[in-house]
Order: structure tokens, then C-alpha cells, then sequence
């Protein structure tokens, strides 16, 4: 079995569940309060809670250990193939230290990070939204590799979710960095484009041409930042939404190296009620650098290409 690395920060995390602390954080150079640096986005939380805690919303102290190991077993497990199988032919994440095992996990008593509703889950599709889902799979089903409009936006380098609201741990490289100036706030993720969220004090307008990531636009609330982002493109919207998903997101220092990020999404197209969650992010020691998707993309002309011979096996069969 591979050993798996799993560091762990944020002791005070584990130790009380997150809470937005009163007191005046630092400030930058103009007055707003200081959000700037490198965080990671992997929490020892998973996105929806196991049903077997219903309602419970925290762990207690004596039940995380267990918890936690559990989830990293679960989501890690024996990485050790039989070589020669179909199974050996993989793509082993850890080899090259891009497994979510490898970062920076805050600890949080949370057993889930929705929030919103209750049960810790997200809501059930509408009509509409499961119509949307299974219209959008029938569209690709037989026809996954014909081309590159096929594959998805992440596989293309078009868009990766890393930043895009709401934002939430990924496999891998599951960071990002935020960068201030007066009026305006960026998000950078370690992969995927940058948002540049104005805070100068313009709303949303009526009507938005469709972005990849929505538009934002940005406010302060005291000690907390909020990002109000819609106008999504229909091809882009988080798990299936429509074009009409709606996402606030509330971000609050906590202490020197927590931001609380809290979200809200509302898509009556697609779920049957609002729902959302609350997780931290982690300061890590560093910054973050150029992820080239499009210069290493060598994974779509690959599956591409074995489609292609694929094809020509199966029409030289007699």
C-alpha cells in the first residue's frame, strides 16, 4: 500500500467549530480588511455528510480522529495495482504528487461542508434541472470521442472550477491566492483564469452577457467580504445549473492563517431549494505558480488519437 502524506493545519480548527471571530483584522494600505495570500481549500470536511449523522452538524472532540482517518482510507485507499492489468493502466495522481493527500487539510469538526439545508446535503433536482442533466448526457453518449467539443470544458482548457463559485476542494492542486488593490479583490486558483471582483460599490446589472465564471461584483460588510456573482454561461454552471444560478459568497479572516469562506446558491431551475455551506481556507507558506494547461494538454490529442485507432481496428475487423 502506498504511504499517503497528509499534512494537517489549523489546530484550533479541530478543537471548536469555525466561528468568525469579532475583533478588527489587519488592514491593507487603504483600509480594507487584509485577505491577501496563498490558501489552501482542502478541509478534512466532506462536501455532503454521510447519512449516518442525519442532522448532527459537529463532531465531537473524541470522534474526529477516527473521522478523519477514515475519510483519508476512503478516499485514498490501497494505491497498489497487479501489474499488467487493466487496472494497473492508471493515472496515479500521488506519483506526481498531485493527490489531494499531498496538501494542506485544515482540521474542522464539521461532518460536512454544506450546511444549508439541514441534513448537510444538496438539495434534489427539479424537473427542469434533472431534465437539463440527462439531456446534456444523451447529447455526448456514443459521441465521447468524436472531437474536442465532446470533452469537457477542463479537458478543452477552457475553464477549471478551481475559482468558480461556489468554490470547493478539487482532487488536486486545490488552492488558490487573493491579491487586493483599491477597488478591486482578485482570486487567483492554481488552475484555471483569474476573477476580478470590483468593490467600488456597482451592482450587478439586469442583464449580463454569459460568462465562463459569471460576472462578481464585491462589498464589504465590516470584516467580511461578500462576492454576488451571476450571468454564468449555460455550459459552465456548477453541476448542471442554469444560466439563472445565483451564488453569494462571504469571506471573513478568522486569524492570521484561517479565512472562513461561506456560501449561498440559489438556482430554483435547478435544485429544489437554496442551499450552501461554510469551510476554511489555510495559509499556506508560498505563493502559487503558472499551471499550463493548454502547453501540457497532451491528454486530449491522446484520447483522440486512440479513438481514431480504435475506429480503424474496429472497421478493418472482418
Amino acid at each position: 500500500m502506498k504511504q499517503h502524506t497528509f499534512v494537517v493545519a489549523g489546530l484550533a480548527a479541530a478543537l471548536a467549530p469555525l466561528c468568525v471571530q469579532a475583533q478588527k483584522q489587519p488592514r491593507t494600505a487603504w483600509g480594507d480588511p487584509d485577505l491577501t495570500g496563498a490558501y489552501s481549500e482542502f478541509t478534512t470536511a466532506p462536501l455532503e455528510r454521510d447519512a449516518k449523522y442525519a442532522d448532527k452538524e459537529f463532531l465531537a472532540r473524541e470522534e474526529y480522529e477516527e473521522f478523519a482517518k477514515a475519510r483519508l482510507e476512503t478516499r485514498f485507499g490501497d494505491d497498489e495495482t497487479e501489474p499488467g492489468t487493466q487496472a494497473d493502466v492508471h493515472y496515479s495522481m500521488g506519483q506526481f504528487q498531485l493527490s489531494e493527500n499531498e496538501g494542506v487539510h485544515s482540521l474542522n469538526l464539521r461532518t460536512s461542508i454544506v450546511t444549508q439545508p439541514k441534513n448537510g446535503r444538496i438539495p434534489a433536482l427539479t424537473p427542469a434541472g434533472a431534465a437539463r442533466r440527462d439531456a446534456r448526457a444523451a447529447e455526448r453518449r456514443g459521441k465521447e470521442f468524436d472531437g474536442p467539443e465532446m470533452r469537457s470544458l477542463t479537458e478543452r482548457c477552457i475553464i477549471w472550477p478551481s475559482t468558480q463559485p461556489p468554490i470547493l476542494p478539487r482532487g488536486y492542486n486545490s488552492n488558490l491566492q487573493i491579491f487586493q488593490s483599491p477597488g478591486y479583490v482578485v482570486v487567483q486558483g492554481e488552475m484555471g483564469d483569474p476573477r476580478v471582483i470590483p468593490t467600488d460599490g456597482r451592482k450587478l446589472p439586469d442583464k449580463l452577457l454569459p460568462q465562463w465564471n459569471g460576472t462578481s461584483v464585491g462589498r464589504w460588510e465590516g470584516e467580511t467580504f461578500v462576492i454576488e456573482t451571476a450571468g454564468f454561461h449555460p455550459d459552465s454552471a456548477w453541476r448542471n445549473a442554469s444560466e439563472n444560478m445565483h451564488v453569494t459568497e462571504r469571506l471573513t479572516r478568522v486569524d492570521e492563517d484561517t479565512i472562513e469562506y461561506a456560501f449561498t446558491v440559489v438556482d430554483p431551475d435547478t435544485w429544489a431549494e437554496p442551499w450552501g455551506g461554510v469551510y476554511p481556507l489555510t495559509k499556506l507558506d508560498g505563493l502559487l505558480y503558472e499551471y499550463a494547461c493548454t502547453e501540457g494538454n497532451y491528454g486530449m490529442a491522446n484520447i483522440l488519437s486512440g479513438a481514431r485507432t480504435g475506429e480503424k481496428e474496429t472497421a478493418a475487423k472482418p
